[in-house]
Formats: structure tokens, sequence, C-alpha cells
């Protein structure tokens, strides 16, 4: 770890705990409904394509609200952006739940798809740039390792909950009840954080401050090795789409079995998290996510070519360890270096870089594989995201010689905006 604080430090912050409640909440129904309508349209398809289409369905939403959405979580209370945008999931998991009960056309399924994919876009910003709202700058790196460990905590249970519920009931329609009362639980739990209003800028509102997220990546150029990293490296090593295919035609083992295949990343994920809130600082964070993205590369190329489910398994389960470790990194890099009045907009960019390259990953896992087989497919984007960690490494030499995440600030001109828009802030009560 990168700073003092480890252990429990964060967590003995009530607001803390209510927020690590409610997204584990909030993850707990999205891959509920992550793993029904991927096992829901390839049980009526039969087609790798159908599959690839999630993803572009999810991202097309994205790509059209990450400006919007990054900015109204710099300007308004953030609790409430995510309130409204979760309350978009719940409605999206009713509107599945009757397409899997009165067996509606498969398209009706992509038109909800774009619902999810909008709510998400809105929720993203909000809810990664809240945590820091409610604690002190050297708490960051320990409620990151807690934050994702919940995340990772809801997205075992998620999937081995979902895939449990199709097997036990032959259909998806209770799964996406069980996401639903979730994602409610989730609105209900968030509603009790206090409002925090961001500060507003003291300097007079111009056309260019809209993209001003897009600045701010672009002169950091850590941040911008960070995310392009790990951008590249999901987009090409999106195995986790195919597990249908893995599951029901390579591993023959059955809804039951792709519930645990879903949860075997997030297992090791969980894991090395918890591990990682006991441990001291990584004294060079940059060389450790270059290597955590490799190792993530090797597994993926190891669990295409796999046909037992134990190898499988493990193999998911290291993408996973070395993801919490490159996910740790990431994220502090990023909160660490942004000032809270440009956080919204900088993380709706990271989100579309690092969130959605997931999705269109998946497109692209989708197609190669209706191209190529599903083995291909999976072996050619480890092979990918090796690629590109060799890439990265000679293009940002910055990365590699950054040092301990707790010795990283914004530049000067940042700071001297962001204390001058909080002093606005005070003259103004």
């Amino acid at each position: 770890m990168t700073s003092s604080a480890t252990g429990f430090a964060a967590i003995r912050h009530p607001a803390v705990r209510a927020f690590l409640t409610a997204r584990l909440a909030s993850i707990l129904g999205s891959q509920i409904v992550n793993v029904a309508i991927g096992w829901q349209l390839y049980e009526r398809t039969g087609s790798p394509w159908s599959l690839g289409l999630i993803g572009l369905f999810e991202l097309a939403p994205a790509l059209l609200f990450m400006v919007p959405a990054g900015n109204l979580a710099d300007r308004f209370p953030r609790r409430n952006i995510a309130a409204c945008a979760v309350t978009g999931s719940l409605i999206a998991s009713l509107a599945l739940m009757m397409v899997s009960w009165f067996e509606a056309p498969v398209t009706l399924i992509y038109f909800v798809l774009m619902l999810i994919g909008a709510a998400r876009s809105f929720a993203a910003p909000s809810i990664g740039t809240f945590l820091p709202q409610l604690i002190e700058r050297d708490l960051y790196v320990n409620a990151n390792a807690w934050s994702s460990a919940a995340f990772q905590f809801s997205s075992v249970a998620g999937p081995a909950l979902g895939g449990f519920i199709i097997a036990w009931t032959g259909t998806a329609t209770w799964a996406y009840i069980a996401a639903a009362v979730a994602q409610f639980s989730f609105i209900l739990l968030f509603l009790r954080l206090p409002v925090i209003r961001p500060a507003a800028n003291a300097a007079k509102r111009k056309f260019s401050d809209v993209f001003a997220g897009f600045a701010f990546v672009r002169r950091t150029p850590i941040f911008l090795a960070a995310i392009t990293l790990d951008m590249f490296a999901v987009l090409l090593g999106g195995a986790v789409v195919l597990l249908p295919i893995f599951a029901k035609d390579i591993l023959h083992v059955g809804a039951d079995g792709l519930g645990w295949l879903r949860a075997a990343p997030s297992i090791g994920s969980l894991l090395l998290m918890l591990t990682m809130t006991r441990l001291k600082p990584f004294a060079r964070p940059g060389v450790v996510l270059l290597a955590a993205v490799a190792g993530f590369g090797l597994a993926t190329i190891a669990f295409g070519l796999s046909t037992s489910f134990i190898l499988s398994f493990a193999c998911l389960f290291l993408t996973g360890a070395f993801d919490a470790v490159s996910v740790v990194v990431r994220l502090t890099t990023e909160q660490m270096l942004t000032p809270d009045y440009l956080r919204g907009r900088v993380s709706a960019i990271n989100y579309v870089f690092i969130g959605f390259s997931n999705e269109f990953g998946a497109f692209e896992s989708g197609s190669t594989a209706a191209l190529f087989g599903p083995v291909a497919s999976v072996v050619g984007g480890g092979v990918g995201t090796l690629v590109v960690v060799a890439v990265v490494a000679v293009a940002f030499r910055q990365l590699a010689q950054m040092g301990p995440l707790n010795t990283l600030k914004p530049s000067d001109s940042e700071i001297l905006k962001e204390e001058a828009a909080e002093q606005e802030v005070r003259h103004s009560v």
C-alpha cells in the first residue's frame, strides 16, 4: 500500500461504512443482471454475436452521455444524481423481468440495454467521486481497497446468486427480480448519506469548462498512461462475455457452473483486495501496474487454452487478482492527481476508458468468436494485452518512474484553482 493508513482505518468512519454497504447492493444487482442477460440471450439465440452486441448497446449511451454526466457530478450533489441513475437501472431490471416472463422478442432486450448503459453512465462519475468527499487524502488508498473489496464481494455473490436462481427456476425472470430488490436497497441506503455540494469554481464558467476533464487528462501523462494501459487490456482481454459459450460447449458445466465462472475473477479480486488493506506502500506502483496487467494477459491466454473446469476457474481467479492491483493503483492515482472540482468530469472520462472498454471489449470478443471461434478470440486477446503492456512501458516511461501514490498531488495550478473555489464557497456562506 501507499499510505500510512492500513487495516480498518477508512471503514471506522460511519459514512464510509454506509457508502460501502450501498455500493455492495448496487453492484450485486448489476452483476445479477449481467449474468442473467448473457444466459438468456445465448439460450434463445445460440449465437456469439448476441453476446457481443451486449457491449455495443451499452457502450453507445456511455459515449453520448459521458460529457453531461461528468459535468452534472461537478455541479450538483453527487448523492442525488447517483440515486436517480440507479433508479433507471431498477426500471431496466423490471423491464427485463417482463421480457423474460412474457418471452417477448429478443430485440427488446437490446433496447433495455441502452437504458442500462445510460443509467450507468450517470451513476459512475457520481458514485466514483463521492467517497473522496467523505475522507481525508491520506485515507484514499485504504478506502479504495475496501471499496474495491465491497465491489468484488458483490461481483462474487452476484453471478453465483444469479446462476443459482436461473438453475433453480429454469428462467431469468426471478434473477431480474432479485436484481431489482438489490438496486432498490441501494437507493434507500444512499439517500441516507449526507448531501455534499461540490465547491463552485470561483472563475466565471466558460464553454470550455464542459470539456475540462479531457484537458486535464491530456496534460497528466501518468494518469493517461494508467487508463490507456487498462483500457486496451480490458478491451482485448474480455473473456468474461464468452463464458456462456465456454460453460455450455467447452466445459459442459451448465448455468450453475457459469455462475461460478463469472464469480471466479471477483473471488480473486476480493481476496487480494483484503490482503492489500494490510500491505505496506508500493514503492514503485507504476512497475507493479505494468506487471499486474501482464499477468492478466498471461492468465487470459491460459484460460482460453483450458478444457478443465478447475483450471479455467483458477485462471479466471488469477485475472481477478491481477486486476485488483490495477484497480487500486489506477483509482488512487486518479483521486490523488485530480482536484475535487474536476473529479466528476475526469471520472466520466475514466469510466468510458475503463468501465465501458468492458462493453466494447464484449463486442470485440463476441465478433472474433463468431469469426474465429471462442478459443482463438480469448487467446488472441491475451496476446494483445501483452503487446499493449510493452507499448505503454516504452511510450510512457513516466509510469515506471512513478513514486509512491501518497506522494502524488495535483499540479500547482490545479491546487490554486481548488483553493480559490473553496474560498468562494466560504465567502458565499
